[in-house]
């Protein structure tokens, strides 16, 4: 990769090796050494946007949700959305209902394994499949049961579709969580959807709002704040705290490039955002891409034939191992495997249930992005939704994106060192704890020797903060000069306009003019010519 290649040049060149037009709900994301999650700006040099030493680790996947996934006009999207999706479904991020998960999970069965076959497939052979962060037996028979019964003869492409049609539905779908914590302290996720802006405790959908309710976000420092302008001019402002600024900033981008996209109606009405009232301080961002019904008019116009998909090898599922993949699997026992899970998801602190603030409001996300029939869906009774039976608690999905196969080993060593269980789905997911990656930090700060004992976060807002001085002075500096001019061409120019002369006329100009200005005109005139004769006698 070229030192000055943009991120364009980059996501291009794997658009082409994946042979995919529909594009913009993609994107590419990373994890900087303070285990800081980015999405690689496409208008920026790639190189300078990577704070760690290369070779860059880098995560393919979805940033933009449909908003009807099965409207997707290529089958090749439809599998690379459906990937996105079930990875979403095993991290925990996608949360359902124990009778919807138990479909969900069939789906994916019939689309990896085809049709049920009683000399192919044993009893327990749902097992072999990881679908969710955890398992049950119960939940494992009615899969099979699903799998068995009622989706026999779906080819692959329907199952995937099917599994997409029954994922929109759901009230997590296209959930990027952010973890926060609200005014009270309580522990909160906050997203984003092709729908809305949603906020998540515990089991339920607390704050639910349409984007064409959203009328601004903004950030300072670790916090975030949601500008509301709902029916009858009622107009609230939510307040949330990120773990660290980097992290407020991220949503804060986030936010602003899901509403560019989801609400405007053209790529031309995007304009700078800024985070800050005052235009010399805070930071500016604007979104830089089509937005989602450019891009649907743009796919309703692609006309080749559809390109041939490789399912067992164009994107090795990690998230959903199948019998297909069985040889990665076979060497951690499924008890094994069950127990790490649990761990993971027990360690993690689990949201408790918010009784401390009044829902906005949480209508089905249906009549938020209104289509054809789907106008009667909308919810008028203010309400909290339940969104499943288990607390929102995403494990994985708050970890970085993956790294690089040769640190897997290093990695592993590291955590089995600490007492830390450790499993190979949970070495593909991990970064920021591998020696590797703080040997990057190590040789990074190695390398910036005026930077002492301040790490990349705290030297990056020692950095702000100078840039804010000195827009400051130079804002001050530039009003002072035209100020300097007007006063100049009020006092020597022969402009006779209405404006200047009711200014001279006032009392306080003639005294000004005469009492100081000439007087200190004079005086500089006096010290030009001193200059001019010195520099003549030289």
């Amino acid at each position: 990769l070229q030192r000055d290649a943009k991120g364009q040049y980059l996501f291009d060149l794997l658009c082409h090796h994946l042979n995919l037009l529909e594009k913009d709900y993609f994107g590419i994301r990373f994890v900087d050494p303070d285990k800081q999650r980015h999405w690689l700006e496409f208008t920026k040099s790639v190189v300078k946007q990577m704070r760690a030493q290369p070779p860059f680790t880098m995560c393919f996947r979805v940033k933009f949700y449909p908003t009807d996934p099965a409207a997707l006009k290529e089958e090749i999207t439809r599998y690379l959305v459906f990937l996105q999706i079930k990875r979403d479904l095993y991290h925990g991020r996608l949360l359902c209902k124990t009778s919807d998960a138990a479909l969900l999970a069939a789906y994916i069965l019939q689309a990896e394994i085809g049709d049920y076959d009683p000399g192919k497939h044993p009893e327990g052979y749902s097992s072999k499949f990881q679908f969710f962060p955890k398992h049950s037996e119960k939940l494992e028979r009615k899969i099979a049961e699903i799998h068995k019964s009622e989706l026999s003869g779906q080819t692959p492409a329907t199952s995937e579709l099917n599994f997409l049609r029954k994922a929109q539905t759901l009230e997590t779908y296209g959930v990027d969580p952010h973890p926060c914590k609200d005014v009270s302290g309580n522990a909160a996720f906050l997203a984003f959807t092709p729908f809305g802006f949603v906020v998540l405790q515990g089991n339920k959908r607390v704050h639910f709002i349409k984007w064409n309710e959203v009328t601004k976000m903004k950030f300072e420092g670790k916090t975030f704040y949601l500008y509301v302008s709902q029916k009858e001019e009622k107009k609230i402002v939510l307040t949330y705290f990120a773990p660290t600024p980097e992290a407020c900033k991220h949503l804060w981008k986030c936010g602003i490039e899901n509403q560019a996209f989801y609400k405007l109606e053209k790529s031309s009405q995007v304009r700078t955002v800024s985070s800050s009232n005052l235009f010399f301080k805070g930071s500016r961002f604007r979104y830089s891409g089509r937005v989602a019904k450019e891009v649907m008019e743009s796919s309703a116009k692609i006309k080749r034939e559809p390109p041939e998909i490789h399912r067992a090898g164009l994107v090795p599922s990690r998230s959903c191992p199948s019998i297909t993949h069985g040889p990665r699997l076979s060497s951690v026992p499924r008890t094994r495997r069950r127990a790490v899970h649990i761990s993971i998801m027990e360690g993690l602190e689990s949201l408790r249930d918010s009784a401390h603030s009044t829902p906005v409001r949480s209508a089905s996300h249906g009549d938020a992005f209104a289509g054809p029939g789907r106008g009667g869906r909308a919810e008028s009774s203010e309400r909290v939704a339940v969104i499943a039976d288990e607390s929102y608690s995403p494990a994985d999905s708050v970890l970085p994106t993956p790294v690089a196969e040769h640190s897997l080993e290093l990695m592993l060593l590291s955590r089995q060192a600490n007492g830390a269980p450790c499993s190979i789905e949970e070495e593909k997911e991990s970064e920021a704890g591998t020696p590797a990656a703080e040997a990057e930090v190590g040789e990074l700060r190695a390398l910036c020797p005026g930077a002492g004992s301040l790490g990349p976060a705290q030297a990056q807002q020692v950095n702000k903060f100078v840039l804010s001085v000195l827009r400051l002075l130079l804002v001050t500096v530039g009003l002072l000069f035209v100020l300097l001019l007007l006063l100049i061409v009020l006092t020597e120019s022969d402009l006779d306009t209405a404006f200047f002369r009711d200014i001279r006329q006032t009392p306080e100009f003639e005294q000004f003019h005469y009492q100081y200005f000439c007087p200190l005109r004079r005086w500089f005139a006096c010290k030009l010519r001193a200059v001019v004769s010195l520099l003549i006698d030289t």
